[in-house]
């Protein structure tokens, strides 16, 4: 269960915080000794270290017909940076795609109705299960959302059943069940050390256990985390291929981890994609420590864009994390993060998740909604049962306030 939390992390990641994996020599050969820079609101050509403004970066995106787009989830920065994307792309006059990492290709025929407009916004969000298949507020995405249906955009699911990527973790490729298998493609490329190295030092700055998982673990991780990325990449491509012309690009929308330095999603999709690919990554100039960011290693993305450092989520986020009990229907509480809402509240590892405010709390799309109608400043009552007592916990949705910076000493 721990391992699944880990992949969880790491498939997540923002690229946000720690520089490392920022400034690693691997990636594109020609870029991959050379560093780029980065300034806040300026969009970096990292093959001539030019900065463009957006719909130059567009212009010089004329020839790429598959373009991914990283993202930090809860950062509304980034999704704006996204929605740009493609707006400038529609604006051009290229025919548009948007393919999404949030849902499964299974779930398909939502994206369509949506598109449609057989759905309004609400019935979307319940019909799609869209608290069940990502998690994360709507209101990210929705500006995104709406752009794509009031310009006649498709949006495709890329993702897999994400079941499916837990099973490869846990047994292997070659163990998966027939329809298991199904699910992604025949050929999911695990070979490439840097991406193995790029995988590590995403571990090791999110969790900060330097050394601590053994070789057959972050193996397993890595295939795992392969999967996800060549079921991605495959499914954009085919997406574009059925239903693309010579004008079409798609724009994949997905987590940063799987968009740096080319080696996840993009070198995936490599296999069964021969047209030019291109991917763009918005970076916070300042990391979590507050230190300035001011170049990143050239072959991380063909573009970076400078954001602004965003210390809070926009909307409440407890901190923790929930894993399925065999035969019953409630959660398990497997993950409290650090100075989270959740630790300040008590909640433990291995609380069953019983209630917030009066509702039973049965799965995880029930609690994702119920925290969605939150704001910073409310609270919430919980009820969990810890080893044989029913306990109350009273949740107070409040941000870190951090301590004023100390002048330096003369």
């Amino acid at each position: 269960m721990r391992a699944n939390v880990l992949l969880m992390m790491l498939i997540s990641t923002p690229v946000l915080m720690a520089q490392h994996s920022l400034h690693m020599p691997i990636g594109d050969a020609a870029r991959k000794d050379k560093e780029a820079r980065l300034v806040l609101d300026a969009v970096t050509d990292t093959a001539t270290g030019d900065l463009i403004t957006p719909r130059e970066a567009v212009a010089r995106l004329a020839n790429a017909s598959l373009i991914f787009v990283g993202e930090s989830h809860t950062s509304m920065d980034f999704h704006r940076v996204q929605k740009q994307v493609i707006e400038e792309l529609a604006r051009s006059g290229r025919k548009v795609f948007v393919g999404l990492e949030m849902y499964p290709y299974t779930e398909q025929r939502f994206l369509d109705d949506w598109s449609m407009g057989y759905l309004t916004e609400t019935g979307f969000i319940q019909t799609s299960h869209w608290y069940k298949n990502w998690g994360y507020h709507w209101n990210y995405y929705r500006d995104i959302f709406q752009f794509a249906r009031d310009h006649n955009i498709r949006m495709f699911a890329v993702n897999t059943p994400r079941e499916v990527v837990t099973a490869v973790r846990k047994k292997g490729f070659q163990n998966l069940t027939t329809e298991e298998a199904a699910h992604i493609p025949s050929n999911i490329n695990t070979e490439s050390e840097d991406h193995f190295n790029l995988f590590k030092a995403f571990f090791e700055e999110e969790t900060g256990m330097h050394g601590s998982m053994d070789d057959k673990m972050a193996r397993a991780m890595f295939d795992a985390q392969c999967t996800w990325d060549a079921t991605m990449g495959f499914n954009a491509v085919r997406a574009l291929k059925e239903f693309g012309d010579m004008n079409t690009v798609m724009v994949v929308l997905i987590g940063s981890g799987h968009v740096a330095y080319g080696l996840g999603a993009e070198r995936q999709a490599a296999q069964w994609y021969e047209g030019k690919m291109a991917s763009i990554i918005p970076i916070q100039v300042v990391d979590d420590k507050e230190r300035s960011i001011e170049t990143v290693r050239a072959s991380y993305a063909d573009f970076i864009w400078g954001l602004p450092q965003e210390k809070d989520t926009l909307y409440p986020d407890l901190g923790l994390s929930t894993g399925e009990i065999p035969g019953e229907s409630k959660r398990k509480v497997i993950s409290v993060s650090k100075d989270s809402v959740a630790k300040t509240a008590g909640f433990h590892v291995g609380d069953i998740l019983l209630a917030m405010d009066g509702v039973s709390l049965g799965d995880r799309e029930i609690l994702n909604r119920l925290m969605a109608d939150k704001a910073w400043g409310d609270s919430a009552s919980f009820v969990v049962r810890r080893g044989d007592k029913e306990i109350p916990i009273q949740v107070l949705l409040r941000r870190r306030q951090m301590p004023p910076p100390q002048p330096k000493a003369q």
